[in-house]
């Protein structure tokens, strides 16, 4: 618990000055590095044939957002199938086959990483540095410019956040009266994922990647060496250590909610995770932009108590899950059991794997400093819980964007409680945004337990390595994960199959994109409404109660809707284990 309060300090600390300069570089207000940055982004600009000052409505926003994922992944796809023909391969690398390719491809496109190949001896340096590393910079930009969108919607625009009102002219946007069923200006798409790719991504990927050079961890383009074992029982005469360019996918991997290693192992690895102090950077890295993104809303929005209770609920719940996390793996009456040390490093020590593992599931990151189908039951079970709930921290923008749908959730039950109507900001939430709410909310079980239902039915393509409950718990995670995209896993699963491959891309897609679009279409709707003032009948979101409320709220929706499957895998994985 001391190193979690280290680093909650640490990242309160550096998250709320990163936070101001974020909602500064997302409003697109003049800044100091305009003139460096500027020369780097107004060539991209002229590529794109955009103008960054154009805005767009929240459909042409999204119709960007969908059309600059299908380019970029159509690329990436033919990069890992064509790898062995291209440069910078040293260690002659084949080409992926198709299957393993797409999901992959499709893996990082969704800011996820789930791995189903290991990094070191499948892909080249270039599909790692462009395809891999490309998409961790990029992907987590992607979703911090739909969620912004989304709250410059939920206030009625970019422009009616500066000033009174804004209109659509011949399809542009310009400051004059709105009125009601007019769209609005949610920004510009490009400029949202440019901005700050270069002026907040890049600049915190190049400080953690020095940092981590510093420790030890590689950072070199050169093959690796060919070294004889110091164990001669291995039976190996020789051994060749893969090396490359890690320590910036590293940088990018933790930073941007990414979480696929370099090496198969991940930050498990001696040379991904070196010593203690990189164990710390790389947790620490884990929650720094989404703890900033929750302290850019309150600049961003002018609404300076919405930062309250963002960041309150978030850390509240993430309080509860790390301390359970905690107490099942270090104190529980499992902790003892020698079995469950079989994952973990003994470099690291218990208490930080089980901190890494809570942290890593909290936000869609993924990464692992320890094998979490070594975790115990009741740890498993709490990294279950929060990729399900996918809004304690989140990902880089799609946890804000989950948060905004337990919001505008709670809001609509709030007002039906009280008799109101309900009401977020001074525009009602009505049947449309309802009906597209509840839509998402269903989503989520009828694919996790779907595809879980199908693969655990046929053996043949079920491919989980342990037996009884904890074969249920090894499947029913890889789809959470997939779905939540984060990407850790139970491993020991056989996920390098066609079945796997393409009903993980699958899951992938459908946990990415309708959690991003969903949210912006309804604020899209709700921003042509009529903007009623404030009165003494207003619902207050900005309180305690109402924190409490929504937590509530997400209890419901996930953790009980979810407990039949819960109690099947990691419930009675732990009872049985506790009986031996």
């Amino acid at each position: 618990m001391t190193e979690f309060l280290l680093v909650i300090a640490l990242v309160v600390g550096l998250g709320w000055p990163l936070g101001r300069y974020l909602a500064a570089v997302m409003r697109g207000a003049p800044m100091r590095g305009d003139r460096v940055f500027g020369s780097i982004e107004k060539p991209i600009y002229r590529l794109l044939g955009t103008d960054p000052a154009c805005g767009m409505s929240w459909r042409g926003y999204t119709k960007a957002f969908v059309l600059s994922n299908v380019l970029l992944g159509a690329f990436v796809w033919v990069l890992f199938m064509a790898q062995a023909w291209l440069p910078l391969n040293p260690d002659a690398i084949p080409n992926m086959r198709w299957d393993l390719a797409l999901h992959t491809m499709v893996s990082f496109l969704t800011n996820t990483n789930q791995q189903h190949y290991s990094g070191q001896a499948q892909l080249s340096y270039l599909s790692q540095m462009v395809g891999i590393v490309g998409l961790q910079v990029v992907t987590p930009m992607m979703g911090l410019a739909m969620v912004v969108a989304t709250l410059r919607a939920l206030f009625g625009g970019r422009e009616e956040m500066r000033q009174p009102g804004v209109a659509v002219v011949h399809g542009q946007f310009t400051s004059s009266h709105v009125g009601e069923g007019v769209d609005r200006d949610v920004g510009n798409y490009f400029a949202d994922v440019i901005r700050p790719t270069f002026r907040f991504m890049l600049p915190l990927c190049l400080v953690w990647s020095l940092l981590l050079t510093a420790q030890g961890v590689p950072s070199t383009l050169a093959a690796g060496p060919t070294v004889t074992p110091v164990d001669a029982s291995a039976e190996l005469e020789q051994q060749k250590i893969p090396l490359g360019p890690v320590a910036p996918m590293v940088a990018a991997k933790q930073l941007g909610s990414n979480g696929g290693g370099w090496y198969g192992p991940n930050s498990s690895v001696a040379l991904e995770n070196p010593t203690p102090f990189s164990n710390l950077l790389e947790t620490l890295a884990i929650l720094l932009i989404p703890v900033s993104i929750a302290f850019m809303v309150g600049p961003l929005t002018r609404r300076r108590k919405l930062t309250a209770l963002v960041f309150g609920t978030m850390l509240a719940m993430s309080l509860a899950s790390t301390g359970l996390s905690l107490w099942s793996e270090a104190y529980s009456t499992t902790a003892t059991d020698a079995a469950l040390m079989e994952g973990k490093e003994v470099r690291l020590g218990v208490e930080a794997s089980a901190l890494w593992s809570g942290l890593t599931t909290q936000v869609n990151n993924g990464s692992v400093n320890s094998m979490h189908d070594s975790l115990a039951p009741l740890t498993g079970m709490v990294a279950m819980t929060n990729m399900l709930i996918n809004a304690i921290w989140g990902g880089v923008g799609c946890g804000l964007s989950q948060f905004l749908v337990y919001l505008l959730l709670s809001v609509f039950l709030a007002g039906l409680m009280t008799g109101r109507t309900p009401e977020l900001f001074g525009r009602k939430v009505e049947a449309p945004e309802v009906r597209l709410l509840a839509l998402l909310v269903l989503l989520q079980p009828l694919v996790i337990l779907g595809f879980s239902a199908i693969t655990l039915a046929i053996p043949a393509i079920t491919g989980n390595s342990n037996p009884a409950f904890h074969g249920i718990s090894q499947v029913f995670y890889e789809y959470t994960s997939a779905y939540a995209n984060n990407g850790s896993g139970f491993e020991g699963l056989g996920d390098a199959t066609y079945w796997w491959n393409l009903s993980c891309a699958a899951v992938l897609a459908l946990g990415r994109f309708p959690s991003l679009i969903v949210p912006l279409a309804v604020a899209g709707l709700m921003a042509r409404k009529r903007v009623a003032p404030e009165g003494p009948g207003t619902l207050r979101v900005e309180s305690a109660t109402f924190a409490l409320t929504m937590i509530a709220v997400i209890v419901i929706l996930t953790v009980l809707q979810f407990m039949p499957a819960l109690t099947l895998g990691p419930v009675a994985d732990h009872l049985s284990l506790i009986a031996q």
